[in-house]
């Protein structure tokens, strides 16, 4: 079930008519209580969330769905008004997985829906990340290197599964602090840098594939 939280009926018409039209089932709500009302119920397989929503807005649902660990794996595609750069940023950053620039095509929509279903099913089978001897249990919350089991703490673990889900990926630094920490970026603060350096020591040889990125934050290299 998609559901698509948008406050203009004839969109919103539209649009679950062009999912339920491609063989998905749709349901549309008209503004962000509502749709908060239906999730303590009910999840959806994937949501369409208007930014510009009535009362609450599109990014604060979708802050709450990430901070709520029973909804936070649900997948989000953000509906941006043109030229709202900061919205479409800002909605990546807290964990969107995708975001549709108004007016959009619903073959768009609908191509855009398929895709992040797609890539969010190998995420929720998957149970064991791995790079060489460096092996992570997402089912345990252990790591492993050659081996032997290291003991890392919650933020550790979080920084590591992130890295190795999405390898070559270069974070932000105020990506990281949003999806690690749950929180803005905290400007001068050196917590993510040292728990970057622990992490690097906690995992011997495979710590050097924590690399920095000069002015942007981290990533982790893998070799081919």
């Amino acid at each position: 079930m998609i559901w698509c939280v948008e406050d203009d009926a004839s969109i919103r018409d539209i649009e679950i008519y062009a999912l339920n039209s491609t063989g998905l089932e749709a349901r549309g709500f008209e503004d962000g209580l509502s749709f908060w009302q239906a999730l303590q119920a009910e999840q959806p397989q994937l949501v369409i969330l208007d930014v510009m929503l009535p009362g609450v807005d599109g990014v604060e649902l979708l802050r709450r769905m990430k901070d709520a660990p029973e909804l936070s794996q649900i997948p989000v595609i953000m509906a941006t008004a043109k030229g709202a750069e900061y919205d479409k940023i800002q909605s990546l950053d807290l964990g969107a997985d995708d975001y549709l620039v108004k007016p959009f095509g619903m073959m768009e929509m609908v191509s855009r829906v398929k895709a992040v279903l797609r890539r969010c099913q190998p995420r929720q089978a998957a149970h064991l990340l791995q790079v060489g001897g460096l092996i992570v249990n997402l089912d345990e919350r252990t790591a492993t290197v050659d081996g032997q089991r290291i003991m890392i703490t919650y933020k550790e673990f979080e920084l590591l599964r992130l890295f190795l889900s999405n390898p070559g990926m270069a974070f932000t630094r105020e990506q990281l602090f949003a999806q690690v920490w749950n929180t803005e970026y905290m400007g001068e603060s050196r917590t993510l840098d040292m728990h970057i350096r622990t992490l690097r020591q906690k995992l011997g040889p495979y710590g050097k594939m924590i690399e920095t990125v000069r002015n942007v934050g981290y990533r982790l290299e893998v070799a081919q």
